[in-house]
C-alpha cells in the first residue's frame, strides 16, 4: 500500500513520533494506522494514546453556575483569530452562550443552537450566533457545551489563562464550607494543569488495562531481550501503576503538595479530615480551546511530501 504524506502527517499528530518513524510504521503495519499507533508505542516511539498534534482554534471557553452552585455548565465557542478572542464583545457574548448552556434541554449542539436565545428575544441560539458573525465579522462557532449537576454537594469551577482551558468539578460532601471550596478549586485547577483521562481507578475499564498492558510488554521485552519472564511481569506492572498514577485524577500528585508526592485523593482525604466532613470527587469535565481540532497545514503537508521522496 502507498504511504501518502496525509498519512505521515496524521500519525504523527496522534503520536508526537519523528516523521520518518511514523513512515516506517505505517510501511511495516501496510497503513493500517491504529496498528501503526501501537508498533511506535511497543518500540518506545509514542505515548500511550495521547494526541500530541497542535491546537489550532482560537476561541474561548466559559463556565456559568447557579446561584447554590448544584448546576453548571461549560462551553466552547471558537472564533478564527486570537483577536477576537480578546475582544470583550466576544467574551460577553461567550458568557451569554454559557449561561444559555446552564438551563438547555438539548442533547447535542444541532438541538442547543435550535432552541429560543435566552440573551435574544425572538430568535434561535443559531440566529443570535450569525448576528454576532455579522457584527464581529468573524466565523464563529459554537462547538461544545457540557453540564454537570450535585445533589449532594457542589460543582466548582476553574478558568485558566483568561478562558483557555475551563473545569467543572462534580464534588459530593455533607459539608460546605470554605475550606471544602478552596479544596474542590485547588482539585480543578490540578485537573486544568495535568490533564487527567479518569477520576479515579474505577473508572478504568478492564479491555483498557489488558491493551496497555499488552503494549507494556511487548515494549519491556523490546527494551530488555535477556531478562526472565518473571522480572518483565514485575516491569510490567510498575509501568501499568505509573501510567495509571499519570491518567487518574486522584492517583496523581498533587501539584501544590509541600513534599511533592502527596497524592490529589490523599489531598481531599486530609482537608475533608480536618473539618469533619465526607468529601468524594465524582467527575470532572475539562475543555481545552481547539483540542482535537486539527489546522490545515500545507506547507507542513508539503515538507512531509518532500521528505518521503
Amino acid at each position: 500500500m502507498a504511504i501518502t504524506a496525509a498519512m505521515v502527517k496524521e500519525l504523527r499528530e496522534m503520536t508526537g513520533a519523528g516523521m520518518m518513524d511514523c513512515k516506517k510504521a505505517l510501511t511495516k503495519t501496510e497503513g493500517d494506522m491504529d496498528a501503526a499507533v501501537e508498533f511506535l508505542r511497543e518500540n518506545g516511539l509514542a505515548k500511550a494514546a495521547k494526541k500530541a498534534g497542535r491546537i489550532a482554534a482560537e476561541g474561548l471557553v466559559a463556565v456559568a453556575l447557579s446561584d447554590d452552585a448544584k448546576e453548571a455548565a461549560i462551553v466552547e465557542v471558537n472564533s478564527e483569530t486570537d483577536f477576537v478572542a480578546k475582544n470583550d464583545t466576544f467574551k460577553a457574548y461567550v458568557a451569554e452562550v454559557a449561561d444559555q448552556a446552564l438551563t438547555t434541554a438539548a442533547a447535542d449542539i444541532e438541538g442547543f443552537l435550535a432552541e429560543d436565545s435566552k440573551a435574544e428575544a425572538g430568535k434561535t441560539v443559531k440566529e443570535a450566533l450569525d448576528g454576532k458573525i455579522a457584527v464581529i465579522g468573524e466565523n464563529l462557532n459554537i462547538r461544545r457545551f457540557a453540564k454537570v449537576s450535585a445533589t449532594d454537594g457542589f460543582v466548582a469551577s476553574y478558568i485558566h489563562a483568561g478562558g483557555k482551558i475551563g473545569v467543572l468539578v462534580e464534588v459530593a460532601t455533607d459539608v460546605v464550607n470554605d475550606e471544602i471550596k478552596e479544596m474542590a478549586k485547588n482539585v480543578a485547577m490540578q485537573v486544568a494543569a495535568i490533564s487527567p483521562k479518569y477520576t479515579s481507578r474505577d473508572e478504568v475499564s478492564k479491555d483498557y488495562i489488558e491493551h496497555e498492558t499488552e503494549i507494556l510488554k511487548v515494549q519491556a521485552m523490546n527494551e530488555n531481550p535477556d531478562k526472565p519472564e518473571n522480572i518483565i511481569e514485575k516491569m510490567i506492572v510498575g509501568r501499568l501503576n505509573k501510567e495509571l498514577k499519570e491518567v487518574c485524577l486522584l492517583d496523581q500528585a498533587y501539584v501544590k503538595a509541600e513534599d511533592g508526592k502527596q497524592a490529589v485523593g490523599k489531598y481531599v482525604e486530609q482537608v475533608a479530615k480536618a473539618n469533619g466532613a465526607n468529601v468524594t470527587i465524582k467527575g470532572f469535565v475539562r475543555f481545552e480551546t481547539g483540542e482535537g481540532i486539527e489546522k490545515k497545514e500545507e506547507d507542513f503537508a508539503a515538507e512531509v511530501a518532500a521528505q518521503l521522496k
